[in-house]
């Protein structure tokens, strides 16, 4: 996924419409993520409607005002308009965290013709390795919202490091990358310890043994010395 879009231009919908054009930034704002590519032109009906049920579902995942936290995924918006200014009336409805190609990129009508886009609106997900998972995914955000991406998480196989809730970590052991290395180090040590144990109590139970046999062995004499003439004083 990242490949797609290196050595490109992306633009933030924010205030100053900050760019992202380095390698760095890119990989930052685009690994490990579900990508939604939203086709889509400012006259066109369809996609004005669209749009705030779009930017609801996108609320509803990455705003933190929704959401302790936030889920992985990128919103890169591709305007099929046919005028700066007109991409600008649709941008300025769209939620401020979506991420666009600046109208004279021309990578835009690479990325139409990349993804067979032949009608708008349409919203392309893409899985983090750049595979495509859903060609159009317009009708199910419209019909389950927010909900449709738990789906695309687990095609993607997707994993979070962050899925847990704050109060479940009361109760849990957090693990590191690390943790699978440093519990066969603790259990070597651990084995370590109870085989030094097991030796030492092997030993004394040796010794025990011995001791036992030793007073086994005077009880006998003691014994046979009874059957013996007892000695005068």
């Amino acid at each position: 996924m990242v490949d797609l879009f290196l050595n490109r231009v992306l633009v933030e919908n924010n205030w100053d419409q900050d760019e992202l054009n380095t390698e760095r930034e890119i990989i930052g704002i685009l690994e490990n993520r579900i990508v939604l590519l939203f086709f889509a032109s400012s006259e066109c009906k369809k996609c004005q409607e669209f749009v705030p049920l779009l930017n609801d579902f996108f609320k509803r995942l990455k705003d933190p005002a929704y959401i302790e936290y936030p889920k992985l995924l990128a919103l890169i918006f591709v305007s099929m308009d046919r005028s700066e200014e007109l991409q600008e009336r649709l941008l300025k409805e769209m939620h401020k965290k979506v991420l666009f190609l600046a109208f004279e990129d021309p990578y835009r009508k690479e990325l139409q013709a990349m993804f067979k886009v032949k009608e708008v609106p349409t919203a392309v997900v893409l899985r983090p390795d750049g595979s495509v998972l859903s060609p159009n995914a317009v009708q199910d955000i419209c019909r389950f919202g927010s909900e449709c991406f738990s789906n695309w998480q687990e095609s993607a196989e997707l994993v979070e490091r962050s899925f847990m809730l704050n109060e479940e970590f009361d109760n849990l052991n957090l693990r590191s990358a690390t943790e699978p290395v440093r519990r066969l180090k603790y259990k070597t040590e651990e084995d370590k310890r109870k085989k030094k144990w097991w030796n030492l109590w092997g030993k004394d139970k040796d010794t025990y043994k011995k001791e036992d046999e030793k007073d086994e062995a005077w009880g006998d004499e003691r014994k046979e010395g009874n059957k013996g003439p007892w000695r005068r004083r």
